[in-house]
């Protein structure tokens, strides 16, 4: 291969880059890039990546994909080398493309609490891309969430490093499993970024770092074999990522043994010279982000084509760093069936159904389970009260809007808020349609619903609430909803660029849930999100909602989803995947904190969060009980932990079993509660089974003063607990109280919540420190629920 021929394997190529902004900085890095008119000339060396052929305006994915074979075809005869292009598409909430399924948000992935499904999501996902000949998803994210206020965390799974690698690592074998390689993003530390700004400085130290920003990536490499990694934009202690051979090479590499291919982020290689300033050119650049691991230049080659093989022909980049990333693409390529002899030699797809009866179903299912109930005085399900309502005033900013239902990432928020004239391509059913359906389905009359929109998401125009509030005073009950709507840059309350300084709802809404509340009508808050608010005034005060639901962006089939939940006809079970926040002064917060990092005497602020991490009610009662762990366990060995757990209720529902551990003495301060395991339990009323768990002692592991990762011996606790913040009752009375009939749910006081947990069992971890290494790093826990 020439030294051209090479470096346009490293590099992306934007077809409508000019187009809808849609990356950070678009508009600025586009200048100068050729256009579609010169695609020959660009390519005439052939060329890495096609950058979003889908996704970065609406096109029928039929035409769409015609063009593409036909260029692929191109490619192969009119190069000398004859390499086709690996097409990439954004795919966090479904294929980023017009008429695609929109999924739940990665939010709602977590708390659902649901690896299973959501691997079955990211299969359907890979089907659906690879059908269209797109062979890389830029996701999953396994950024851990360190603070609400960042826009970016409706793309975040949850709080907890081992939620969002079971859950990441299950969406990468999903998608994986369908022939579509995954992308992890985004490595490492960028929800860390200082005050919750995006693309700010991050200034955790290498403990924090490696106990957990990595563990998820490491879970999706290990154990997920993932294909692809990207690069992140921030920079830790001052290292930008997209130059951190420390990490890209030292730790992905040489520690971990990822053999795939590491991609920027876009424009993250001329960033280092534009906003980092760590290089003086683009060529700089280029062999900066070369030399520490970045092997592809996302989504244009802007410092990877002429700027790099300019270095290189002049001696200030070795060619050699050259060659070993081009070996890593074509090997990738070569996973993929491109270099196959008789590639794009079949006829591209005359019909595709990107939206089909399955997709809507898991759709649904994920929705369903993701659902989670904050408070609950009785109200809730409508469809149990002695008297049905006759009329629901559905009312707020939400209520009617199917943009609300969806995230950042979705193709609707992301590229069609540029085309207001193009219809969504598919159905999503808003709240305020659902609900009068939900109780159709439920074979109760349908009541009357009316309707007021009563303000918008942002802004002060208050206009709108005495319409809201004569709606909510005709009614039996009212449903008020409110929340964000997600954006990029500005257009929205939440997402990419939307970071916030404070975590109150968005505007006038909280005025708006007043107002209705002061009617006197019992009402019914729903919040549909991308982050938590701080929303005590409607938990713990006298004077709020009779019940708050909480959905993260539940996707196309939220509306129905939410309204099964409101109605009955779905037993909430969905888990908080992330602390609800008492204020944004309290932020960062993370319930994996020492004790120094809860609740204190010596400071007069209160970081005690709403609702903690795991929480969630329902409209049944679960019991645990007969606790059994292994009392003793090798540093390097498996501890063994059975408990029962029972529907001590009258209505079916699931539970999510969570097992908790906390190290007595460390060596270095170590949280107070840690999520060991969990599992997902469906059980019919007065059922009970016996979940065992099977946790590798490699979940007590943590970085030592020399930042060695061990397992130290000594008493650890572990426990059994409907949520992280959990106290065991008396013996005896370990009843899980969740329960709708359970009146006046409210807190009294900050620091009681709902929930109980198992007596904590101790257990010596025997034998001396265990370094963990190699594959006693996988951290995966096998669970098995049977009858007791």
């Amino acid at each position: 291969m020439s030294l051209e021929e090479k470096v346009a394997q490293l590099a992306g190529y934007w077809l409508d880059q000019g187009g809808d902004v849609v990356a950070p900085l678009q508009d600025e890095m586009a200048a100068g890039q050729a256009g579609a008119d010169r695609l020959g000339d660009v390519t005439r060396h052939g060329i890495g990546h096609y950058t979003r052929v889908y996704g970065t305006r609406p096109v029928d994915p039929v035409e769409r994909a015609r063009w593409l074979w036909g260029e692929q075809r191109r490619l192969r005869a009119e190069t000398r080398l004859g390499i086709p292009a690996l097409v990439h598409e954004e795919c966090l909430t479904g294929l980023a493309a017009w008429q695609a399924a929109t999924f739940p948000t990665p939010l709602a992935w977590g708390a659902a609490f649901d690896p299973e499904l959501v691997a079955e999501m990211g299969a359907l996902i890979g089907e659906s891309m690879r059908s269209l000949g797109v062979h890389q998803g830029l996701a999953p994210v396994l950024d851990v969430i360190r603070d609400p206020r960042w826009g970016r965390v409706d793309e975040c799974i949850a709080e907890d490093p081992y939620l969002v690698g079971t859950v990441g690592t299950a969406y990468v074998r999903g998608l994986q499993g369908a022939g579509v390689h995954a992308t992890l993003k985004h490595f490492v530390g960028y929800s860390g970024s200082r005050a919750g700004r995006n693309h700010a400085p991050v200034s955790a130290g290498p403990r924090e770092i490696a106990d957990v920003y990595l563990p998820p990536f490491e879970m999706a490499v290990r154990d997920g074999g993932v294909r692809s990694v990207m690069a992140s934009y921030n920079d830790i202690d001052g290292v930008p990522l997209h130059s951190s051979d420390e990490y890209l090479t030292g730790v992905l590499r040489d520690r971990w043994g990822f053999d795939g291919v590491v991609v920027a982020d876009y424009f993250g290689v001329a960033f280092l010279e534009v906003m980092h300033g760590v290089a003086a050119d683009r060529g700089e650049a280029a062999a900066t982000a070369l030399a520490a691991g970045v092997d592809v230049e996302l989504p244009t080659g802007d410092a990877f084509l002429d700027p790099l093989t300019a270095a290189v022909r002049d001696g200030r980049v070795d060619e050699a760093l050259v060659d070993r990333a081009v070996l890593r693409v074509l090997a990738q390529k070569d996973r993929l069936g491109l270099l196959e002899p008789d590639a794009f030699a079949d006829e591209p797809p005359a019909d595709v159904d990107l939206d089909s009866p399955r997709h809507r179903e898991v759709a649904r299912r994920l929705a369903e389970e993701s659902v989670v109930l904050l408070s609950n005085d009785g109200v809730l399900p409508l469809g149990r009260w002695t008297k049905a309502p006759g009329r629901v005033a559905v009312v707020g900013p939400n209520a009617a809007r199917a943009d609300a239902l969806m995230g950042c990432y979705s193709f609707a928020n992301h590229v069609l808020a540029h085309h207001p004239e193009r219809p969504l391509g598919f159905e999503i059913p808003t709240v305020l349609e659902s609900v009068g359906d939900a109780f159709t389905a439920a074979g109760a009359a349908c009541p009357d619903v009316v309707h007021a929109r009563g303000c918008d998401v942002a802004g002060e125009n208050t206009s709108g609430f005495a319409e809201a509030v004569a709606a909510a005073s005709s009614a039996d009950v009212a449903v008020v909803v409110v929340g964000d709507q997600a954006g990029l840059f500005g257009r929205g309350t939440v997402g990419e660029g939307n970071d916030v300084e404070s975590l109150d709802l968005p505007g006038v809404q909280r005025e708006l849930v007043e107002a209705v509340v002061a009617t006197g009508t019992p009402v019914v808050m729903v919040v549909l999100s991308g982050r938590p608010y701080a929303i005590d005034w409607a938990l713990d005060g006298d004077r709020g909602p009779a019940a708050v639901v909480q959905a993260f962006f539940p996707g196309e089939e939220g509306g129905p989803a939410v309204a099964g939940v409101l109605t009955g006809a779905v037993t909430p079970s969905g888990r908080l995947p992330v602390s609800l926040p008492r204020s944004a002064g309290a932020q960062p917060y993370s319930y994996l904190h020492p004790v120094l990092g809860g609740p204190s005497d010596v400071t007069s602020t209160d970081s005690t969060p709403l609702r903690p991490f795991g929480f969630g009610l329902s409209y049944t009662t679960f019991e645990y009980d007969e606790l059994r762990v292994d009392p003793a366990v090798a540093t390097a060995g498996t501890l063994s932990a059975t408990v029962r757990v029972t529907n001590t209720g009258d209505v079916a529902g699931a539970d999510v079993v969570q097992l908790y551990g906390h190290d007595l003495v460390g060596s270095v301060a170590r949280p107070v509660a840690q999520l060991l395991a969990y599992r997902r339990v469906a059980l019919a009323p007065g059922e009970s089974v016996e979940v065992a768990f099977s946790v590798p002692t490699a979940r007590f592991a943590f970085s030592d003063r020399r930042l060695d990762r061990v397992v130290e011996p000594g008493a650890v606790d572990v426990w059994v607990g409907s949520h992280a913040a959990a106290v065991a009752g008396e013996a005896g009375d370990l009843r899980h109280v969740t329960g709708g009939a359970i009146r006046n749910e409210r807190v009294a006081a900050k620091r009681q919540v709902p929930g109980t947990a198992t007596p904590r069992s101790r257990v010596d971890l025997t034998g001396p420190v265990h370094a963990v290494t190699g594959a006693d790093a996988r951290v995966a826990t096998v669970v098995v629920v049977r009858e007791p």
